[in-house]
């Protein structure tokens, strides 16, 4: 079973606010998340793949 996040969890992984992580569902451009009746969570492996997709090449 993944690890499940809430959205200040998720915010203080990616050290921003819980604000930020409604925009980027709003935009359709944040971490992928499941909603559980009106919660909305989070895997843990899905927010580092988010993450990881985002790393820059070295130098850039």
């Amino acid at each position: 079973m993944p690890k499940l996040l809430t959205i200040t969890e998720v915010a203080e992984m990616l050290r921003t606010s819980p604000n930020t992580i409604n925009y980027w569902i709003y935009k359709g451009t944040g971490p992928k998340s499941i909603k559980v009746g009106r919660r909305r969570l989070w895997s843990e492996a899905d927010v580092l793949a988010w993450l990881e997709a985002r790393r820059e090449p070295v130098g850039a």
